[in-house]
């Protein structure tokens, strides 16, 4: 059961309830993550800034950041960030559930480009390791044509799903999906 008061749509007012519209027109619903930073009216707008900027990303493609965001989650014992992702994955971007269960497995076994493997590598090193991050981890990141930008971008997305793990698991957010 979630321990933190929701806000659900119905309830919500004002900013909320705009924020709201705006998630519900791009996702269908409201997900009860989003419920909890429903509480902090600012709190949810630059959560939905970042999912905005990740969803319209140039360079960083869904499936990679759906990858990161399982993988990451896995190591974080989110099972709720692992399901949702999963089934992102599988339901929306074309993955078949074998593959979704060996890239859990294995992060190389991830049905991505190689240039996207090398970013998601760098990222789970980053997010789980991060004081083994070195500048040849970089320089090989660089090498498949990504940018220090990009990396960036990545690595952010990344420690922020690390940041949402811990909403999650420390609230009880129930799965929803």
């Amino acid at each position: 059961m979630t321990i933190l008061q929701t806000i659900t749509p119905e309830e919500a007012s004002g900013k909320t309830a705009a924020l709201y519209q705006e998630i519900e027109g791009a996702f269908g619903r409201v997900p009860a993550v989003v419920q909890v930073y429903g509480l902090s009216p600012e709190i949810l707008a630059q959560q939905w800034e970042g999912i905005q900027y990740y969803r319209h990303h140039p360079r960083l493609g869904a499936a990679l950041l759906a990858t990161i965001r399982m993988l990451v989650s896995q190591a974080n014992q989110c099972d709720y960030c692992v399901g949702f992702n999963e089934a992102m994955l599988i339901n929306h971007l074309g993955q078949s559930p074998e593959a979704v269960a060996a890239t859990k497995r294995d992060p190389m076994a991830a049905p991505l480009s190689d240039p996207e493997k090398a970013m998601l590598l760098l990222v789970l090193k980053a997010v789980q390791t991060p004081a083994t991050l070195t500048r040849k981890d970089m320089e090989a990141v660089l090498a498949h044509g990504w940018t220090e930008s990009d990396v960036l971008d990545a690595v952010v997305h990344g420690a922020r799903n690390q940041m949402a793990d811990v909403i999650i698991n420390a609230f009880k957010i129930e799965r929803d999906f």
